[in-house]
């Protein structure tokens, strides 16, 4: 098995324990500080994910470009200074934005959020900048090595941390008000975070692949090089990611402001927000797991073809990325269109975010394209034309968002339109660029097909859902209508020959976790 296959289908594997759990945590902290608690969550989350992106200033997607490259060409020492020079920058940035976000979250609780109780799940998430800032270098530098199993298990790791101590800490500050049991929340993210750093730098030090504390200053003093390269790639790519994160950032902001010019009242409009973020949102990313690996074993695996000049190589990988994409994302729009209400009410005892789910969900198979399309961007030295799209793409849904979500007839639904608008401008942008640039060809009849193959399984899952949910178990009639609908749709794309038997047979003797 190739390194690209193997090292994607083991971030696939870590990515979906990583998703359940994540769910885990999501329900447990539902079910004890209620859609209340989860809008104040979601609200300071978007500017966690805003300093974050700063601090790491897109040197993970730089450091696994630059290290496969210098790999590919057995540069060691050159591996060595990107580490050293990535690790000094996010270093200092972090300390930075940690102190700026402690002395700004009051003005921004109070000014920006319409809710000052945000204010307390902000300071509780503080301490996590410095360490994501760190383990994402380790975690970029594993990746260019194409060696996926340390940064796998480290998200393991750090879900189950949060799950152990999630209910603990929501538990402990819950009495002092649902603002403090978000804290608490925030609390048990910043240790599993923690955990996912101790373990990576364990797994640094025994595979003994650099000794950073050797010749450290030296080769940081010789870096200057290194340093440019590493802006090169970064600082287009962490403005793509900028612009997303700050779009995210303003979102609860404009949402609320725009919530507030309908006439809907501050708890209403946290709840609103809670329930289209934190219920329905990451249902709907539940299934991205697979593209997000796909993307991180691509930007190394092009940028090794790239170096040694094997073009077909890359149009070869980024074909598999897509095809993979769209069945499994397919598969996805099905399940969370025709299962929207009893899967909310087993996840969260309530179905009011279903409808969000049932409205966006047929729009996300762009969603599920956009990942692995951005990613080749960037292994093509091509992140500025990400970063543009991106920026158009956010503009227009905040745009939107205003326009929409002061119309008391839309409310809080304009908001999950424009949101969904977005992502289908971005994704389709991003594909105009690829195929400019490597005269990628789209296989329309392959997805003519699989659109076919949809709409037939959503119809028999529908019959499904009503002949199983009748009465008895909620939770077994509805994996059982599930599981049916499932397999048909995976007899239907065998029928029309989207998969193959060679390649069921090949997949399923597949074993990541051998030695290459």
């Amino acid at each position: 098995m190739s390194k690209f296959l193997r090292g994607t289908l083991i971030l696939i594997l870590a990515g979906l324990i990583t998703r359940v759990l994540g769910f885990v945590n999501r329900i447990v902290i539902a079910r004890l500080i209620g859609d209340e608690g989860v809008g104040l969550y979601m609200m300071a989350v978007p500017t966690l994910f805003l300093i974050i992106t700063a601090t790491q200033l897109g040197l993970p997607v730089a450091i696994s470009k630059l290290v496969a490259e210098a790999q590919a060409l057995g540069d060691n020492r050159k591996t060595k200074k990107i580490l050293i020079v990535s690790l000094s920058i996010t270093s200092i940035l972090s300390i930075v934005f940690t102190i700026l976000l402690m002395v700004f979250a009051p003005i921004v609780s109070q000014t920006f959020f319409t809710d000052e109780r945000t204010y307390y799940p902000l300071i509780a998430i503080t301490p996590v900048i410095p360490i994501i800032a760190i383990s994402s270098i380790i975690r970029g530098y594993f990746h260019g090595r194409q060696q996926m199993k340390p940064a796998a298990y480290s998200q393991v790791i750090e879900q189950i941390v949060r799950i152990l101590l999630v209910a603990v800490c929501t538990k402990a500050f819950l009495p002092y008000g649902v603002e403090y049991a978000a804290a608490g929340a925030m609390l048990s993210a910043v240790f599993g975070e923690l955990a996912s750093l101790l373990y990576m730098l364990f797994m640094f030090k025994l595979k003994k692949h650099i000794k950073i504390r050797r010749h450290f200053f030296q080769s940081l003093k010789g870096g200057k090089i290194t340093f440019y390269e590493l802006m090169s790639i970064a600082l287009p790519t962490t403005g793509s990611r900028m612009i997303g994160s700050l779009s995210w950032f303003l979102e609860p902001i404009v949402v609320a402001q725009s919530l507030a010019i309908a006439g809907v009242a501050t708890i209403t409009a946290t709840k609103q927000y809670g329930e289209l973020t934190g219920f329905a949102l990451p249902l709907l990313m539940l299934p991205s797991f697979i593209t997000v690996s796909l993307s991180t074993s691509l930007v190394p695996a092009i940028s090794e073809a790239m170096a040694q000049k094997q073009f077909l190589q890359i149009e070869h990988r980024l074909h598999q990325a897509l095809r993979l994409s769209f069945v499994t994302g397919g598969l996805a729009v099905v399940v969370l269109y025709v299962f929207a209400e009893p899967v909310m009410q087993l996840m969260y005892g309530s179905v009011k975010a279903a409808v969000f789910v049932q409205v966006m969900a047929p729009f996300f198979i762009f969603h599920y394209f956009q990942g692995p399309l951005q990613a080749v961007l960037q292994a093509l030295n091509l992140a500025q034309a990400a970063m543009i799209n991106s920026f158009i793409g956010a503009a227009v849904k905040t745009a939107l968002i205003f326009m929409l979500a002061t119309r008391p007839s839309f409310g809080i639904m304009g908001a999950a339109l424009a949101i969904v608008i977005g992502i289908m401008l971005v994704t389709l942008l991003h594909l105009s660029t690829v195929m400019k640039a490597i005269s990628y060809k789209i296989h329309v009849y392959d997805y003519i097909k699989g659109f076919i193959v949809m709409f037939f399984a959503g119809i028999i899952g529908h019959f499904a859902h009503i002949r199983f949910l009748q009465e008895g178990s909620l939770i077994f009639n509805t994996l059982m209508a599930i599981s049916f609908t499932s397999v048909v749709y995976f007899v239907l794309l065998y029928a029309f020959k989207l998969i193959t038997k060679e390649e069921i047979q090949r997949f399923s003797a597949l074993n990541p976790f051998r030695k290459a």
